[in-house]
C-alpha cells in the first residue's frame, strides 16, 4: 500500500470515522495483524489503522476500537537539552509529572581555542542536563514501573537515548516503546499534556483512493 496521507484519529472517534469511511467508499473488508487493521472498501480505497500498543488480537473494527480504547497507564519522557518533562498518565489524565529547566549555552561562532573551551563547557552543561532528566524520571516514573503498559518518549532522540542509558532507568528500558520519538518543540507541562493526547490517537494511513473522497475532515 502506497500511503498518500496519514490522519490521526482520537480513539473515541474511531468507530464513527470508520462508519463514515464505509459510507463514502462502500462496504469494507478487514485484515488484521499484530500492529494494524487494514480496511479495504468496495471502491478500492484502503485505510490502515496503526496499533501503537501491545499486539492486537482480533479481526474487526469493533475489536480494534476496544483495543485502542483500553485504559492504559503510560510513562512519558520528554528530553531537550534545555528542559525535560516526565510523567505518568492513566488514560487521558496525568497522575504524576515534573518539568525541569536546564541551562545549556547556545552555539558560538568563535574559533580556535576559545571555541574548543566553549564546546567543552557546553558539553558539560548538556551532560548535567541529561543527568537531571534521568533523576526526574527515576523519582517520578520509575516508582510506577510495575503498573506501566508502555513508555512514550519525545524531543531530542540523542537526549532520550542518553537519559535512558542511565543505570537508574534500567527498569524503564524494558518497557514497550512502539511509538516513534514524538517531535516536541519544548519540554513543558503543556507539551506533556498534548503528548498524552497525541500518544492515544490512532494513525490511519490512507492510499490515494481514500484521499480522493474525504472522510469527516480526517481523510
Amino acid at each position: 500500500m502506497e500511503v498518500a496521507r496519514t490522519a490521526h484519529v482520537d480513539p473515541e472517534r474511531l468507530y464513527g470515522w470508520v462508519a463514515r469511511f464505509e459510507a463514502r467508499h462502500g462496504a469494507i473488508a478487514s485484515t488484521a495483524s499484530d500492529d494494524a487493521l487494514v480496511l479495504t472498501a468496495a471502491d478500492g480505497a484502503t485505510a490502515r489503522l496503526i496499533n501503537r500498543w501491545e499486539p492486537f488480537v482480533g479481526t474487526g473494527v469493533a475489536e480494534f476500537t476496544e483495543h485502542v480504547l483500553r485504559d492504559r497507564r503510560v510513562g512519558f519522557l520528554l528530553v531537550r537539552k534545555g528542559a525535560d518533562a516526565v510523567g505518568v498518565a492513566q488514560g487521558t489524565d496525568l497522575v504524576a509529572h515534573r518539568t525541569s529547566v536546564h541551562y545549556v549555552q547556545g552555539r558560538t561562532k568563535a574559533g580556535g581555542w576559545s571555541q574548543q573551551r566553549y564546546a567543552r563547557r557546553r558539553g558539560n552543561q548538556a551532560t548535567r542536563a541529561y543527568d537531571e532528566a534521568a533523576r526526574d524520571a527515576f523519582e517520578v516514573v520509575v516508582p510506577h514501573r510495575a503498573d506501566l503498559d508502555a513508555l512514550v518518549t519525545g524531543g531530542d532522540r540523542v537526549g532520550v537515548d542518553t537519559v535512558l542509558a542511565d543505570p537508574r532507568l534500567e527498569g524503564l528500558r524494558g518497557l514497550p516503546r512502539r511509538h516513534p520519538v514524538l517531535p516536541v518543540p519544548d519540554a513543558r507541562l503543556a507539551v506533556l499534556y498534548e503528548c498524552v493526547r497525541q500518544a492515544r490517537r490512532v494513525p490511519v494511513e490512507l492510499d490515494a483512493a481514500a484521499v480522493a473522497v474525504p472522510s469527516d475532515g480526517e481523510a
